[in-house]
């Protein structure tokens, strides 16, 4: 124990020795945390429309107003040629073009429908989606306005309505940004506390200082843990930092317990710290660790279910996010972050984590060779 309460002292120094490494854990979350919920949004706004309005009706009109008041579209264009809004769509100054036919409001009127052709640039395939998306939905709502004046209901009805009433589950106001700032802080974590443990013992390695280390009597396991406890120590203090931050900038509390929520961060950092020790220790400079540890994280990001949901993925993909301990950060924290969830609900995913942590940190033990 004395040998390891001395590693550990090198460490904490060596750490705050370093003003970057200092800058790393304590000013790039706060950056992050404050910037990236603000630009990751799934909402799309301000998408470019052109009009092409062959009416020129008051129904038209109406039609026309009712998609402009909205703030996910703005007006860039009303002409009568389809092919000016065309030549402007190829030089990406419009998202949609909607052409409204001549003779659009007597068909609506006598024949109770009139068709309009709509136009998307597709270049952007989400943007494209939900942009057609939003403006089919406001033509149906006025369709349905339309339908509403001329019919004329009797008493009993004879047409079946079905009336839908929705319930917003553990996020009531829909704001996206309970939802990303717990998975970006699980994120944030990854980066930190993978990509500086796997520049650790392949620093010492550059220096020559791990020579040293090696022809004393310090054991693999003792050497490992002093490597790996002052990060994780700093990595609990990065997480409170990112739920401070998400408190005091978001308005975001937690329904469960802080203590499910450190408890599984602990687990889970063992499991991140475990594989950035194992990448430096097969590693021998700091290239090759900051290679594999982008690539690693990269993978581990865009398969985690933060950007994307997992269930949409095609299979192999879900089957790779059983070995992507953070698909299971990211999920644990919203669980508890969003609906309270207790110990009950998320000790799978602590078992499961559990087993991430002691296969990395084994390896990185066995994979560590020491030298005289």
């Amino acid at each position: 124990m004395r040998t390891l309460k001395f590693l550990l002292q090198k460490e904490f120094r060596q750490i705050f020795r370093d003003p970057s490494i200092l800058r790393i854990i304590f000013v790039v979350p706060i950056i992050q945390l404050l910037v990236l919920p603000w630009a990751a949004d799934y909402e799309i706004k301000n998408l470019k429309l052109s009009i092409i309005d062959h009416d020129r009706s008051t129904y038209s009109r109406q039609l026309i107003s009712k998609i402009t008041s909205t703030n996910y579209f703005l007006l860039e264009e009303y002409s009568d040629s389809f092919h000016d809004s065309e030549e402007e769509m190829e030089g990406g100054k419009v998202d949609i073009a909607l052409e409204i036919p001549a003779d659009f409001e007597r068909d609506l009127v006598r024949d109770n429908e009139a068709p309009v052709f709509l136009a998307v640039n597709a270049v952007n395939g989400v943007k494209a989606g939900l942009g057609s998306a939003y403006l089919q939905s406001i033509i149906r709502d006025f369709n349905s306005e339309v339908r509403a004046k001329w019919i004329q209901m009797p008493r009993f009805s004879p047409e079946l309505n079905i009336e839908v009433v929705t319930a917003n589950w553990f996020n009531p106001s829909m704001n996206y940004k309970f939802f990303m700032v717990p998975g970006i802080l699980a994120v944030l974590l990854t980066m930190v506390g993978a990509s500086l443990s796997a520049l650790n013992i392949v620093k010492e390695k550059e220096i020559g200082t791990i020579e040293q280390i090696n022809v004393t009597p310090i054991r693999k396991h003792h050497f490992i843990l002093g490597k790996l406890i002052p990060f994780w120590v700093l990595g609990l203090v990065i997480l409170t930092i990112g739920l401070a931050i998400a408190w005091l900038a978001y308005g975001i509390v937690p329904l469960g317990s802080m203590l499910v929520i450190y408890a599984f961060s602990a687990l889970y950092l063992l499991a991140v710290l475990g594989l950035g020790l194992l990448i430096s220790t097969i590693t021998h400079n700091q290239q090759q660790a900051m290679l594999i540890s982008f690539f690693l994280i990269m993978v581990f990001v865009l398969l985690g279910g933060l950007y994307t949901s997992i269930d949409s993925m095609p299979g192999w993909a879900r089957a790779i996010t059983h070995f992507n301990p953070v698909a299971y950060f990211v999920e644990v924290i919203r669980m508890v972050v969003l609906k309270g969830s207790g110990f009950a609900d998320i000790a799978p995913y602590m078992l499961i984590m559990f087993v991430f942590a002691i296969t990395l940190n084994g390896w990185a033990i066995y994979s560590y060779k020491k030298r005289s």
